[in-house]
């Protein structure tokens, strides 16, 4: 069992920066591929990043390619995902996510998740 908690959410304006931390505790994040994902108000929740357990791989949403970046530190038991140059439509709430088989995009293939992070782009 792993209890993931999500960090660093809040109201920016767009064109800003945020970092979101996804800090792991009950086992070590190092045993897993990490991903991101997000749930606007009424919509379903999508991919938005994927990282490998060893962090040579990474897999990004078309929306964010160039924008977001998604990093692992083993040691600490955290991964990251910094947000550049953000649009309106970037706003919802962030959920990290734990799965045992490798990276995916899919969101069923994930054991484990947090309880999100609000995100919220706005002048």
């Amino acid at each position: 069992q792993v209890q993931l908690v999500e960090s660093g959410g809040g109201l920016v304006q767009p064109g800003g920066s945020l970092r979101l931390s996804c800090t792991a505790s009950g086992r070590t994040v190092s045993r897993y591929a990490m991903g991101w994902f997000r749930q606007a108000p009424g919509k379903e929740r999508e991919f938005v990043a994927a990282i490998s357990v060893s962090g040579g791989g990474t897999r990004y949403a078309d929306s964010v390619k160039g924008r977001f970046t998604i990093s692992r530190d083993n040691a600490k038991n955290t991964v990251y995902l910094q947000m550049n140059s953000l649009k309106p439509e970037d706003t919802a709430v962030y959920y990290c996510a734990a799965n045992s088989y490798g990276i995916a995009t899919n969101r069923a293939a994930y054991d484990y998740w947090g309880q999100g992070t609000q995100v919220t782009v706005s002048s």
